[in-house]
């Protein structure tokens, strides 16, 4: 069992830690996967697929997984395994950059 504290404005530890990690900056082509991922949801009210990310940026089905992958790793996005469209966006929209 795991103690969570508050901070001063509310927030446990957990959340604390992911806006932290939000912060960090993404490299311009990571910007650009996080806000087609956040126009995509907008638009189609469900997530894309890792096939729509590759149609759109022209790139291999690996090439998209990596990304994801990475997203995930360093927290901009939150995946459920094994469910298709499952990605959820953690960065806020005033933290994304326009997509080309």
């Amino acid at each position: 069992m795991s103690i969570r504290t508050l901070e001063p404005n509310g927030e446990s530890d957990h959340q604390s830690e992911n806006a932290a990690r939000l912060i960090r900056s993404y490299t311009a082509r990571q910007g650009q996967y996080l806000a087609f991922i956040y126009y995509y949801s907008k638009i189609h009210l469900c997530s894309p697929s890792e096939a729509d990310m590759q149609r759109y940026f022209s790139v291999s089905p690996s090439a998209v997984h990596q990304m994801v992958l990475s997203l995930e790793k360093l927290g901009f996005i939150e995946r459920t395994p094994g469910q298709g469209r499952s990605v959820k966006l953690l960065v806020p929209r005033d933290q994304l950059p326009d997509l080309m």
